[in-house]
């Protein structure tokens, strides 16, 4: 049963029409010879300003809606969507997927959840908080950003512009077994691009917040100077001679590491064996300071969830513990291919937390003495099946425990599973505006190409 939320809202719909649609969905699709169906029925909507030099540059609305609908005819599966919600697109899209599971060949895998671990408890995670920013006040806070960005340093001659943005969305997921439910989201954001030129030689760096309620973001006025700071640090930058050193990754880049832990050990990347770390599970992959936990109930998080994808509850659980991998994410589909249960985890990863230590990012530097600080990384570097790890950067260079010099052109490279046992710490400094919760990390060993 959805839960209305009593906050004001713009929403194209209400919630009771997105549970009437998925009713109808279920009933057309059984009507047709489906044996087991489910549908997820959503609405969105959104407001994005941007301004440049002070003058506006894009003013977007958005307002969509949809449904998509998976069948099963026995085992075999049809899956087709639709942006209409007539009763009459609903019908043609429930009988082209029906029309495709008769075509497809059997999956003795495919199907709905386990009726078992299906939700039963739906908490309120503060999810929902519509920012009614109007466009004049979006300008203001847009231009507001820049300005404070191009106040830093005289150097700071252009901008790519400072967008405001805020949007929700809303969703009902519902299947054969009984299971109906949904809730509504709301994301909102500020960011900023700044270009600053030394010698000829330009930079650009940036800076943003994002958060489910307005009063979570940081003032525009911070954004803006965060952006002008990092832009103008990064004046004047070399380019190092390859070398092997320590490398410490900024937190803003440190949770692309845990992403490349959590795709090789999720269930497609196990199941097709194309992963670094096949049969990972009970073995030491990281180095043993650090655990990660799955914390899917944390309020107004990012990646917060009550149920997964396929409505399986989620529950909080470690995923590393003490550097030994605890167990991988896995929805249904996957979890039978594997011979294992699924962790609820139909849809991606939730709120993953890597536990930290006392040391802040200056503290880190301390500890490293002499190597390289990344702050920004290009490009996708990562071999999903090998672990090898090989990305542009740019950063700094560290002597003595401070920053000696801004750095560019360079390429970091190593393999994941070294990286990972030679990780010696997580900083204070955690980056909590993605589903990825991580501190600065900072790894013994990396090889450094550059001049």
């Amino acid at each position: 049963m959805h839960t209305e939320t009593p906050r004001t809202t713009q929403f194209p719909v209400t919630s009771a029409v997105l549970e009437a649609v998925a009713a109808e969905v279920l009933a057309l699709a059984r009507a047709g010879g489906a044996t087991a169906a489910e549908t997820e029925v959503s609405q969105g909507m959104g407001q994005s300003v941007t301004v440049r030099r002070g003058a506006v540059e894009t003013i977007a609305y958005h307002r969509d809606k949809g449904v998509s609908v998976t069948v099963y005819v026995g085992q075999r599966r049809g899956h087709a969507s639709t942006a209409d919600f007539s009763t009459s697109s609903l019908t043609a899209t429930v009988d082209k997927a029906l029309a495709i599971a008769r075509y497809t060949a059997e999956d003795p895998y495919a199907g709905l959840a386990d009726p078992a671990r299906l939700a039963t408890r739906f908490p309120d995670l503060d999810l929902y908080h519509p920012w009614h920013v109007s466009v004049d006040d979006a300008i203001a806070l847009g231009c507001e950003t820049e300005a404070a960005a191009l106040a830093v340093d005289r150097r700071l001659t252009n901008t790519e512009g400072a967008t405001v943005a805020c949007g929700e969305g809303e969703f009902v997921y519902a299947n054969t077994l009984g299971f109906a439910h949904g809730y509504r989201t709301s994301r909102h954001s500020i960011d900023c691009a700044v270009i600053g030129e030394h010698e000829g030689a330009m930079q650009r760096d940036f800076w943003y917040t994002s958060a489910r309620a307005p009063q979570d973001l940081e003032s525009a006025a911070d954004v803006g100077r965060r952006a002008g700071e990092r832009t103008a640090a990064r004046l004047a930058a070399r380019r190092l001679p390859t070398c092997e050193c320590p490398v410490l990754f900024d937190a803003t880049e440190a949770g692309d590491l845990v992403d490349a832990f959590v795709g090789a050990v999720s269930g497609p990347s196990l199941y097709r064996r194309a992963s670094f770390l096949l049969d990972s599970a009970g073995t030491e992959v990281f180095a043993p300071a650090i655990s990660i936990r799955e914390e899917p109930h944390l309020a107004r998080g990012r990646g917060s969830a009550p149920f997964d994808a396929e409505g399986v509850a989620t529950l909080p659980r470690d995923v590393v513990r003490d550097g030994v991998v605890q167990g991988y994410f896995l929805g249904s589909y996957s979890a039978r291919k594997l011979g294992l249960a699924t962790t609820g985890n139909a849809g991606g990863a939730h709120n993953l937390i890597v536990t930290h230590g006392s040391d802040d990012l200056a503290g880190l530097m301390r500890r490293m003495g002499r190597g390289l600080y990344v702050t920004e990384q290009l490009g996708r570097g990562v071999n999903p099946v090998t672990g090898d790890y090989s990305r542009g950067a740019a950063g700094y260079w560290i002597e003595d425990g401070v920053v000696a010099y801004p750095v560019e052109e360079i390429t970091i490279a190593g393999n994941l599973k070294d990286v990972y046992r030679g990780i010696v710490a997580v900083g204070n400094d955690v980056d909590r505006r993605g589903s990825t919760h991580v501190g600065s990390v900072l790894v013994d060993r990396m090889t450094v190409a550059g001049q």
